[in-house]
């Protein structure tokens, strides 16, 4: 039996795509070392009067050491794009790319190191994003708290962290805080209440609410208590201190959106099914973050086509132009995706497709580039 050698050389590794795999990703991690350093620049110079207060060794190692992985997982589409421009192009401008298509080879089987270095950055982009990231934003979040937003408020205590939360404790109860302040674990003007099939059954407010440390019980000062019998009769209770177990705890009064990027996939899909059952108006910020964890390191791949079909067209003006070309997808790639995501908080479309409608449109670009590309 005989077989296409053509069709088995598409499969077979060469010393071409050792080449363009070694560069592919020597790039990429070049031009992520390359930029981050000027991010980090200039995040000292806008932060120096915060790093002032606290110990050098820190600095770099609780906060840097969080700081750039965050920025490399939120930008690793882009500096795949770039990167893939800028070598791609001076391979064009070095006639290298034509060399390898006179050795008899395809412009289809000159994008496979491509695809499989893409694949390779995206399988550790989505690794960076849900597993490392997440602690990254803890740790981050944690030197925030204690060097800088210490000294951005005058007194701490008074900070008010979220003003009016309402959110679905269970199945049938709700609570209502008007004010809540995170730093000393308290809030004004605190309601609890269950409902039975069409009218409230249980009704707790309190003047303010302070979690206590030492019993682990929730503190309710100027409380009262409404409830009512199955006859309908009402009992009123009133008092001016009352500690008290709920089922619900500190973290829920100080989760906002901000508090998913601080949980790994697990955690994050469980928090989301979790928030679901409770009826959080929160949930499709979380979906969102939850979609954007798998869609951008799949965004890798199309970047990479698009690049790719962008720098491979040889041009007269050299890489400037291929790297102006470039930036305008990038922006409307950026545009396009935070439209979609306003959709999506809007409910006009669901987490899933506004996160994944970008690079679903990118990819038909992508297929029409390579279809009228010169080969």
């Amino acid at each position: 039996m005989k077989f296409d050698r053509k069709k088995i050389a598409f499969w077979r590794w060469t010393l071409m795509d050792t080449y363009l795999l070694r560069k592919f990703i020597g790039s990429v991690f070049y031009s992520i070392a390359l930029l981050m350093t000027i991010i980090v620049v200039f995040d000292v110079s806008q932060n120096m009067q915060y790093f002032n207060n606290a110990p050098t060794k820190l600095v770099f190692t609780q906060y840097y050491f969080n700081f750039i992985p965050y920025f490399v997982s939120l930008f690793f589409p882009l500096f795949t794009f770039i990167s893939v421009i800028w070598f791609t192009s001076k391979l064009s401008d070095r006639n290298e790319i034509i060399s390898f298509f006179n050795g008899g080879v395809s412009f289809y089987r000159f994008i496979f190191p491509y695809i499989v270095g893409s694949l390779i950055l995206g399988v550790f982009a989505f690794f960076l994003s849900n597993f490392i990231v997440p602690n990254s934003n803890q740790g981050l979040n944690d030197f925030k708290d204690k060097y800088f937003h210490a000294r951005k408020s005058t007194v701490v205590t008074g900070a008010i962290t979220t003003r009016h939360l309402h959110f679905k404790n269970s199945k049938d109860s709700y609570v209502y805080v008007r004010d809540w302040r995170k730093v000393p674990m308290e809030g004004e003007k605190f309601t609890y209440e269950v409902f039975g099939k069409d009218k409230i059954t249980y009704k707790l407010a309190a003047e303010r609410i302070v979690f206590d440390r030492n019993i682990k019980k929730w503190r309710l000062y100027q409380y009262t208590v409404r409830s009512f019998d199955a006859d309908g009769r009402e009992r009123i209770r009133t008092g001016p201190e009352l500690d008290t177990l709920f089922n619900f705890s500190v973290e829920d009064f100080s989760r906002d959106v901000s508090s998913a990027s601080t949980m790994n996939y697990r955690e994050l899909k469980d928090f989301i099914e979790k928030e679901q059952s409770k009826g959080s108006s929160l949930v499709k910020n979380y979906q969102i973050e939850q979609h954007r964890r798998t869609a951008n390191p799949a965004s890798i791949l199309v970047m990479t086509l698009l690049g790719l079909c962008v720098a491979a067209r040889k041009t007269q003006r050299g890489i400037g132009v291929h790297l102006f070309i470039g930036m305008f997808f990038v922006f409307a790639f950026i545009f396009l995706q935070q439209v979609s995501t306003v959709f999506a908080v809007s409910e006009s479309l669901s987490p899933a497709m506004a996160v994944w409608l970008p690079n679903l449109i990118y990819l038909v670009i992508c297929v029409v580039m390579l279809i009228t590309i010169p080969k």
